[in-house]
């Protein structure tokens, strides 16, 4: 369907929905309650599951969405502390920690993301903590000690969540206090010196009040050791707090107020460097200062050039107040205002190695304040409807120290290298949104949407470079009239879009529902954060992302609620991908590029399948299965190094599209027993794989995951009264060492550092309920 056309019939159905009669019945919000130990252990039907990916609670086999939803419970079980515990649990999602830091959260779906922390680049992914949208990935690894479900989006949202983006979403809802009072205390130790400690408090105050307190205190020793100093880095040290306050006299008014602070305080997060060290001698060349094995494994020990106090701190915080009006039987009113600050003070050891070729302070402080206001519309029977006015606007003030005192030297005599930055960006983000639904005719429903962005940024850039020119042999410098001198720039832009949405569905009979689908993300274009020289401010803007996803799915639950499946497949055309890459410097050129340009690179397709499923075997036995078929591939990649007349040339340079293993499998079986006294037992485990993973943009062996497999096995005793759980699991059980993320700064040093998951580990926790 060409463009024209479909915005026509958007244009169509969405104008429906405003002359709509006005009669109709409020959606219920009850979140269901946990089952006590005797029932699940006779479980003989798998749980209805609701999400609220249409902003409204809906049975997710309703809707015409790839999401997967989880409970609060089934993040337990997938032995998951933060939200990167969802590695594996979704089809053709890559969720891991961002490289080289404790807070960030590196999130691909279906091939899209934005693994670089940089505060230049938007995420591809939307983070959402109770519909508030986390802007920046770092601070978005998220502590999961009050969750009550988290729902996973695959493909363009926009018509719906607060700001747009081109890969999917991650939405994180957190536990409101209620009519009943509940409490919990949970302890729990484990492998690497873990200690933890967490909270829950919430219920009624009188009246129409109620309120809540959680929390969470997390310390790990660390599992990454440096041989020389027997520091220990990758550590934990996690404090977080969460308290509401709702006020809801009728059902006609709700109000919630949410405050959150989060302070981490941990080492350096290191990883090892797999590639060749170098070094940039004036006189002599190139220098090797470190060569990697590659037949050694890797063993969790890293040298680091930065002392021990150089660590890594964080402080996220933010308040929240969403209201909720009932204007009519038929109309609801919702306005959720946010303002969030982050402040990260981090060392960075990117090239993991003793010496200072990679090393990097990054000092920024983000805020951001958002509003949104939605418009929702129910006649109670075959049409719904949402319109929305969303607003943003964000301000990241930073300042960065690069060292590199081993990167030069002149005849042999060291040379030190100190950059420092300073920039400034302010973001403001306009959209208006409309979506409705209407089943025109019994069983067959339309859904369509379209939204309007208007992304403007004002970004400011000064960057120095300071040499010891004492320490030359000679007196030789070579930019000795880049000494101190500055290099700055200035952008100012704004970028529009529409991006509609369009999906039809047939109830095929109470079990089954087909859907096929069609959608457009963007995200906004934006300047390079590491533009450090007169010729990359030239071309230091970039353009937007564009992606069209067309999705035909199929879900299925069984009539005696023991069998469920959903199925979809999808193509993506993906335009303008923002691709940052190094460049090489020519053969025979002695000093190196420092040039990390972003390009408007590639257009990329990408075919897939996605497999959620879901069995009640017997009695208490529940066995739950997702696979994921990925087929990401460039039709385009602009780069001049695939020009076979560049000295630099290399054809190989973009065979793989990074974070997009072709298959993405997990299979996980849960056995509940039922002791006779009301008390029951739940062992389980899980067993998950993925084939060969990309770990960076230019292709590099050295920063690729072979295919690898990783099982977990967990244990719970619940008490008959429902008080006490003790719980205790292993992760990683085989001990498999993988790598999870990538540094690729080549053009500084020849660096590439690879960053891995945790090697075996276990925990036990007990938790009282009151």
């Amino acid at each position: 369907m060409k463009r024209t056309h479909l915005s026509s019939a958007i244009g169509l159905v969405l104008g429906l929905a405003f002359i709509a009669p006005m009669h109709a019945q409020q959606a219920t919000t009850d979140a269901s309650t946990k089952p006590t130990a005797a029932k699940q252990a006779e479980a003989k039907q798998l749980e209805s599951v609701t999400v609220s990916a249409r902003r409204r609670n809906e049975s997710m086999e309703k809707v015409p969405v790839a999401v997967s939803a989880f409970s609060g419970d089934d993040m337990k079980d997938l032995q998951a502390n933060s939200i990167d515990g969802l590695q594996g649990a979704v089809p053709n999602m890559n969720i891991v920690q961002g490289r080289g830091s404790s807070s960030a959260a590196n999130i691909f779906i279906r091939g899209i993301g934005q693994p670089d922390a940089l505060q230049t680049f938007d995420p591809g992914v939307g983070m959402y903590v109770d519909d508030v949208y986390y802007s920046r990935i770092q601070g978005a690894l998220i502590s999961l000690f009050d969750v009550e479900r988290v729902e996973v989006l695959r493909g363009p949202q926009g018509t719906l969540y607060g700001k747009n983006s081109t890969g999917g979403a991650v939405k994180v809802v957190t536990k409101n206090p209620g009519d009943n009072n509940e409490a919990s205390v949970e302890a729990t130790v484990g492998s690497f010196g873990k200690r933890e400690g967490k909270f829950y408090f919430g219920g009624q105050l009188g009246g129409a009040w109620s309120a809540s307190l959680a929390g969470a205190i997390t310390k790990t020793d660390g599992y990454v050791e440096d041989p020389t100093t027997h520091h220990e880095y990758n550590d934990e040290n996690t404090k977080a707090v969460r308290g509401k306050l709702r006020y809801h006299p009728s059902d006609t008014f709700d109000a919630v107020l949410s405050l959150d602070y989060t302070k981490q305080d941990t080492g350096l997060t290191l990883g090892q460097p797999v590639s060749s060290l170098t070094r940039t001698d004036f006189r002599f060349g190139t220098v090797v200062l470190y060569k990697p094995n590659p037949d050694q494994k890797y063993n969790f020990q890293t040298r680091t050039s930065f002392s021990p106090d150089k660590g890594q701190q964080l402080k996220h915080e933010g308040a929240a107040l969403n209201l909720s009006w009932k204007l009519a039987d038929q109309w609801n009113l919702k306005s959720i205002s946010a303002f969030r600050k982050l402040d990260s003070d981090s060392y960075i050891d990117i090239d993991a190695s003793q010496f200072q070729l990679g090393d990097v302070l990054v000092d920024f402080h983000q805020k951001q304040v958002s509003q949104e206001l939605q418009l929702q519309y129910d006649n109670g029977s075959n049409l719904q409807a949402v319109y929305g006015l969303y607003y943003l606007r964000e301000t990241v003030p930073s300042h960065q120290e690069a060292y590199a005192n081993d990167l030069f030297s002149n005849g042999g005599v060291p040379v030190s290298f100190l950059r420092t930055i300073d920039d400034d960006l302010t973001t403001t983000t306009y959209a208006g949104f409309a979506h409705m639904n209407w089943e025109f005719v019994p069983s067959w429903t339309l859904a369509a949407g379209v939204r309007y962005s208007s992304d403007h940024k004002d970004y400011d850039r000064t960057t120095s470079v300071f040499w010891n020119s004492t320490s030359l042999y000679g007196g030789f410098l070579p930019f000795p009239a880049l000494n101190g001198a500055p290099v700055a720039f200035t952008g100012n832009k704004r970028w529009n879009a529409w991006t509609p949405t369009l999906s039809l569905q047939k109830q095929l009979d109470p079990q089954t529902m087909l859907y096929a689908s069609a959608s457009r993300g963007f995200k906004s274009g934006g300047f390079n954060g590491r533009a450090n020289s007169a010729a990359e401010v030239k071309s230091a803007e970039y353009s937007p992302e564009y992606v069209w996803t067309y999705e035909l799915g199929l879900k299925w639950r069984s009539a005696d609620n023991k069998l469920q499946a959903n199925v979809a497949a999808f193509h993506s055309d993906y335009t303008n991908f923002q691709a940052r890459v190094s460049e090489i410097q020519n053969p025979g050129a002695i000093t190196p590029t420092f040039a990390f340009p972003v390009l408007n690179a590639a257009k990329l397709k990408m075919d897939g399948i996605e497999f959620e499923g879901a069995a009640v075997l017997g009695q208490g036995t529940r066995l739950s299965a997702q696979v994921g078929y990925l087929d990401a591939r460039y039709a385009r990649f602009d780069d001049a190094r695939l020009d076979p007349t560049n000295p630099a040339y290399n054809p190989h340079l973009h065979d793989h599209v990074p974070f997009s293993p072709k298959l993405t499998t997990r299979l996980a079986l849960t056995q509940s027993f039922n002791l006779g006294d009301g008390s029951a037992i739940t062992v389980g485990g899980d067993y998950s794989y993925r084939t060969e993973t990309w770990l960076s943009v230019d292709n590099y062996a050295a920063l690729s995951q072979k295919a690898y497999s990783l099982v977990g096995l967990f244990g719970i005793y619940d008490s008959a009264d429902s008080h006490w759980q003790l719980r205790a699991g292993v992760r990683n059980l085989t001990d498999k060492v993988y790598k999870t993320d990538g540094q690729e700064f080549s053009s500084v040093g020849n660096i590439r550092t690879a960053y891995y998951g945790m090697p075996r580990n276990w925990y036990a926790s007990v938790r009282y309920n009151f």
